[in-house]
């Protein structure tokens, strides 16, 4: 286990050095900060004076460079908008986006996981056709429209909720769903699928002819057998619940990294830009990589590889 580990380490470094390098390149031909930064009004001089103080002048093989020794340490400099150092403002906002992301994690799996266990086990009977459709449907409709539609409805209309905010505990419920809606509904269509595929083999048969209950059948083990081929998943979907969280936040106005990442865009704030894209790189590496050690606990025979 320890060797395999050891080599998803490095691909894990791998992948984040690949990936501050994308960010470098993409953000550096966005546009020139040095003009976001200055007054319409500033004449070519004050510009070319300003890009060589921040060494903007520099080969771009020496801008990385510098770009790579400030990210090892967190240095990403300040942010132009709020004249403060960008990972400072990111950290602040992140406490936020992990509590929506937690919360929606959280409905996903109690809605998903049940959801995949009663289709599979009520497999081509009424309560399986109506998950299965309400799963395609959380999987199609758009984060946007959806936010929208639940404060027309609960905060508009019936005056139930907060349209925005981070106040109460009623302040979450809507941006959590919305954001949880589309993993709740991953997690039900893959474990169904996988409970299917589990549930047709001879050793459930076998439990089955011994007189076991159907709960202990379907919980111990079909479910229990199912659950190691959805953790990948749930891996991936838990590190896109603290990325993909942009469109969730805008329309909640919630306080987070995603709503950040669109202020900063929009405001050409490269250095925060940044910032917010490495940590969300390194919540997909980390997460992952938990995710292979949870691997190597519930199928042993991983270790050997």
């Amino acid at each position: 286990m320890r060797k395999y580990l050891v080599k998803r380490f490095f691909e894990s470094v791998i992948a984040l050095f690949g990936i501050t390098l994308v960010v470098f390149l993409v953000l550096n031909l966005a546009g020139d900060p040095v003009e976001l930064m200055l007054p319409p009004s500033a004449s070519r001089e004050d510009i070319e004076i300003m890009r060589e103080e921040m060494g903007f002048n520099d080969p771009i093989i020496i801008q990385y460079g510098r770009f790579l020794k400030g990210a090892v340490v967190g240095d990403f400099g300040m942010s132009y908008n709020y004249n403060e150092p960008a990972m400072q403002i990111v950290l602040e906002r992140i406490p936020a986006t992990i509590k929506l992301a937690g919360a929606a994690l959280l409905i996903s799996i109690v809605l998903g996981i049940p959801a995949g266990i009663i289709s599979a086990v009520k497999r081509n009977t009424l309560p399986d056709y109506i998950i299965r459709i309400m799963a395609l449907l959380g999987q199609c409709v758009p984060a946007f429209w959806l936010g929208i539609m639940l404060i027309l409805l609960f905060s508009v209309k019936l005056q139930w909720l907060p349209i925005s905010g981070n106040e109460s505990f009623k302040s979450i419920l809507m941006p959590a769903f919305t954001l949880g809606v589309f993993t709740a509904a991953t997690i039900t269509r893959l474990l169904r699928s996988n409970m299917l595929e589990v549930l047709g083999k001879e050793y459930i048969d076998v439990a089955k002819a011994k007189g076991l209950k159907q709960n202990v059948v379907v919980m111990k083990h079909a479910f229990k057998n199912a659950l190691s081929s959805i953790l990948s998943v749930l891996g991936l979907q838990v590190a896109h619940l603290i990325g993909g969280a942009v469109i969730t936040e805008t329309v909640f106005g919630w306080p987070g990294i995603g709503r950040l990442a669109v202020q900063s865009i929009t405001n050409g704030d490269f250095m925060v830009v940044e910032a917010i894209v490495f940590i969300i790189a390194i919540s997909f590496i980390i997460v992952n990589f938990v995710v292979d050690i949870l691997y190597c606990i519930i199928n042993p025979r991983i270790r050997m590889q």
